[in-house]
């Protein structure tokens, strides 16, 4: 088999600990809607695996994960078009991620920044899962020969594990086998900083509520969120290099310009020498336009659990139908007795 003959697929997933943020829409989510009308097979996942690998309430990862599927449907995800199902309902996952555990190496994993920043100066006391999760989020694309992967730039490295992973299995068993998958990083808001310091991500673990946009608040919440955000006294600028070293600046004006579908260059065309008096209403308007009816709609959605539970286990039943297959084919190779 050569690269050539993979089908075009995209996989993606989002962790279920916590509520979805403007950051997971803008990032993630609102990408994953625009490339499941691209023409291509679309798989999309709530990674409950990856949640466990910090301690998680078990009464709060099933809420947060059915809340995460509510969220993905409300935002324009079709469970027809696309397969939605949450990871641990596809054994086949875990299953690859033993076999990749045993291709990376233990320097490639101590080189991921990301265990190093979640871990902190208390490394040896974190999970093994935290530790090893990379070789599981390559399982998770690979599981399904993924060619195209929309994720933020703080998951970058990982994507590029997984090419490292897929090039030594490939390498090894003398195969053409798992894809070299292709990062999907674009947009004006991939990476969305908090209204309460941009210099840092927006984060649904940060303390503070009025740091973040969640998917849950209502048009008053969200208008209020945004007249309160941190700006500073100048007036904005109209070209982008003008938001150089005006972090909070550059923040609310890449989000203006991803909920409207444009460029920060056409933002600042049409706002450039405003003060932030007058952009902040003009961005409360927008952000309410655009996230009230998703909020609205994930509410309802939500008050019939049992049937998100439906539509999870037929997108379960669909995944495992393409997932099954290609982990067959990958104990085959590397010698398994079946």
């Amino acid at each position: 088999m050569t690269e050539a003959a993979f089908t075009p697929r995209v996989f993606s997933g989002i962790q279920p600990s916590g509520g979805l943020t403007l950051g997971n829409y803008l990032g993630a989510i609102k990408r994953f809607v625009e490339m499941q009308e691209s023409g291509m097979e679309t798989i999309y996942c709530m990674v409950d695996l990856h949640a466990i690998t910090v301690w998680q309430d078990p009464e709060k990862l099933a809420h947060a994960t059915r809340e995460l599927c509510a969220g993905f449907i409300a935002s324009g995800l079709d469970p027809e078009k696309s397969i939605l199902f949450n990871q641990s309902q596809v054994a086949e996952h875990a299953q690859l991620a033993w076999i990749f555990n045993c291709v990376a190496r233990m320097g490639w994993m101590q080189r991921m920044t990301q265990f190093k920043d979640k871990a902190g100066k208390n490394a040896q006391n974190a999970s093994l899962g935290l530790f090893a999760y990379p070789a599981l989020m390559a399982a998770d694309i690979l599981i399904y020969h993924a060619t195209h992967v929309p994720v933020g730039e703080d998951q970058k490295q990982h994507l590029e594990l997984t090419r490292d992973i897929a090039i030594k299995f490939n390498h090894d068993y003398k195969v053409d086998f798992f894809p070299i998958t292709e990062p999907v990083i674009e947009g004006a808001a991939t990476r969305v900083m908090s209204l309460r310091d941009g210099s840092k991500k927006m984060s649904k673990s940060d303390p503070s509520d009025a740091s973040r946009i969640n998917m849950t608040d209502d048009a008053d919440a969200i208008a209020k969120k945004i007249r309160k955000a941190k700006t500073d006294p100048e007036a904005l600028p109209s070209e982008a290099k003008g938001l150089d070293d005006r972090p909070e600046a550059r923040n609310l004006v890449n989000i203006y310009a991803a909920l409207s579908d444009t460029t920060v260059e056409n933002v600042l065309r049409d706002v450039g020498g405003k003060q932030f008096s007058e952009f902040k209403p003009m961005l409360s308007e927008l952000a309410v336009e655009k996230l009230a009816p998703i909020s609205g709609e994930m509410a309802r959605l939500m008050q019939d659990p049992a049937e998100i539970d439906a539509i999870l286990h037929r997108g379960s039943d669909r995944a495992r139908a393409i997932a099954a297959p290609i982990l067959q084919r990958t104990y085959d190779i590397v010698g398994m007795v079946r």
